[in-house]
């Protein structure tokens, strides 16, 4: 079993740096965030230590009741930004001309495109609704403000990665192969809030990568990182923290890479996962 990482009280304090993934982690779409996770999430920070929220949502789809837990900062769409203290350090985008022919090519093999940027989301109602995804209203209203529709907007899309969704009669394989020049493709099928999708990043990013640049801007060094997580997106900072916990309801493959499995959201999963490494 794995051993506690610092012992509250034990005078050898020693700073740890915790990404939290968001989806599946620390909220849910429809009930949002346990109050027991900010809780804990509250109580990491008032003990000296760091929480960064390392989410594959891009930066326009946290929700205002995450803004409200305490983080360190902020890694979104999967590395492609960070920000500190409300100050936004780092943020890639494609260019217009790959983002629209993204749109072309996805809409060519039959996939719905949800492009995703860090301060609008894009895409088209009568494309991508319920009938798609059950929670597509449940995004709208979210969004709020930060929803644009792609119709309108083909040469102004500012966007740091895509959803592309899996629909009958699709070709994801002939899609992922014309767009393979731009992107790293992470699969998602019938998994909690993504269901049948295909996440596409920017080849060279991934939430690993926004980590290890945290610690670079920050001078944390890797035996200080923690990463708690549940899908497939979170498998590159499984593979790169020095320490990590698998929620309860995580996917196989992460459960395989952590060093800890803790209960799921919850049932206390994150409040029991911090007080398992000593952390609170």
């Amino acid at each position: 079993m794995l051993k506690a990482v610092n012992a509250i009280g034990s005078g050898d304090f020693h700073k740890k740096a915790v990404f939290f993934d968001a989806d599946g982690t620390i909220c849910d779409i429809e009930k949002g965030t346990p109050a027991s996770a900010v809780e804990a999430i509250t109580k990491l920070i008032e003990n000296g230590h760091e929480a960064w929220l390392c989410t594959g949502r891009s930066r326009a789809f946290v929700p205002d009741y995450l803004e409200q837990i305490p983080f360190t900062g902020m890694i979104s769409a999967c590395g492609c930004t960070i920000e500190k203290n409300g100050e936004r350090l780092f943020n890639k985008e494609m260019t217009t001309q790959e983002a629209w022919r993204s749109v072309e090519v996805l809409r060519k093999y039959g996939m719905v495109p949800v492009m995703e940027g860090a301060d609008w989301m894009y895409y088209d109602k009568d494309e991508y609704n319920t009938e798609i995804n059950w929670y597509a209203d449940l995004i709208t209203k979210a969004l709020g403000a930060n929803w644009r529709p792609i119709k309108g907007y083909e040469q102004d899309l500012h966007i740091n990665k895509i959803s592309s969704k899996i629909v009958p009669g699709s070709d994801p394989e002939k899609a992922c192969a014309e767009l393979g020049d731009y992107y790293e493709f992470i699969g998602h099928v019938g998994e909690g809030l993504a269901g049948d999708t295909i996440e596409m990043i920017p080849r060279g990013f991934s939430k690993a990568v926004g980590i290890a640049a945290v610690c670079r801007i920050f001078n944390i060094a890797h035996e200080d990182t923690i990463v708690f997580g549940d899908s497939n997106n979170d498998l590159s900072m499984f593979e790169y923290a020095k320490t990590k916990v698998a929620m309860g309801n995580a996917a196989p493959g992460i459960k395989k890479l952590a060093d800890y499995v803790t209960t799921d959201i919850f049932h206390y999963g994150i409040k029991n996962g911090l007080e398992h490494l000593g952390l609170i």
